[in-house]
């Protein structure tokens, strides 16, 4: 596998050879000093050029960066199409194990770029285009400390959500009752991640998709999340869907509490509502 400096050096050099290439800089957990450092983490690199087109023309410029296992390029997919911008993504995953995320931005985008980020780290500056930023740091991805809405709101989407996946079992519908179940989980990590804030403060990021939460929160707590992720019948769907409940319940209500924060009446309204659902799991 090639070394963090031999990736370094090869991604300036042909930066460097490339007069169309005027800034190189990089974001993600390479420029964040607060991530953990392992071999597994992408250089997520930005080219700011001069002129984007000339580089769609084909793929071969890219071959010097290495042996690839797959590439994909969000912004030419018909399956997945992309909203209207300017950039070109590559997501390149090579050989040895290291992985390039390069974007190709407009020139004329990089000051909006660089408002977009604190996670900015910029490499090369070939025109001294680039003003004096602000240390790179990982604020803009802190734990938001939740307004009374966004509190209510997330009550009220999950406790939606779980008519779906009740539905979704009463009919047999077990891809369906799986889905929700996971939109569901995404609502009961955003409202663990607000007791972590209020337990260890709203100063630092628990990262992308919470990947960080296990960290913070009781190995009690880890492991009732982890079972709702047993659900692959449909009778551990509804377990899954009753642990979910039941740790969703204890969790917002005790936000709710140290927030001084109404806790709204969802549950008790929905759970009378779930009880009467002809399917045989939920009690």
């Amino acid at each position: 596998m090639r070394t963090e400096q031999e990736m370094f050096d090869l991604i300036l050099g042909v930066a460097r050879q490339d007069e169309r290439v005027r800034v190189v800089a990089m974001n993600g957990s390479r420029a964040n000093p607060n991530a953990p450092r392992d071999a597994f983490q992408d250089y997520d690199i930005v080219f700011a050029v001069t002129d984007v087109a000339s580089f769609l023309a084909n793929d071969a410029w890219l071959e010097v960066f290495g042996r690839r296992v797959i590439m994909q390029k969000p912004d030419a997919m018909e399956l997945f199409p992309a909203e209207g911008r300017n950039r070109f993504a590559y997501l390149m995953q090579f050989e040895d194990g290291n992985r390039i995320d390069l974007t190709l931005l407009p020139l004329e985008e990089l000051e909006q770029y660089l408002k977009e980020d604190s996670i900015i780290r910029v490499l090369l500056d070939k025109d001294g285009r680039v003003p004096a930023l602000a240390a790179s740091s990982d604020k803009d991805y802190w734990i938001k400390r939740p307004t009374p809405g966004m509190f209510d709101d997330c009550c009220n989407e999950f406790w939606w959500l779980s008519t779906y996946v009740a539905k979704g079992l009463a009919r047999n519908e077990l891809p369906y009752a799986i889905a929700n179940l996971d939109y569901m989980r995404k609502q009961l990590m955003t409202m663990l991640s607000w007791q972590v804030g209020l337990e260890k403060g709203f100063i630092f990021s628990i990262g992308k998709q919470f990947k960080y939460l296990q960290q913070h929160v009781s190995d009690v707590y880890w492991q009732r999340l982890c079972d709702t992720w047993n659900a692959g019948s449909p009778e551990d769907c509804g377990r899954a869907l009753e642990v979910m409940l039941a740790l969703f319940r204890e969790v917002s209500k005790d936000v709710a509490k140290r927030f001084g924060y109404a806790y709204p009446d969802y549950d008790a309204k929905v759970s009378s509502y779930l009880g009467m659902l002809p399917w045989q799991f939920l009690k």
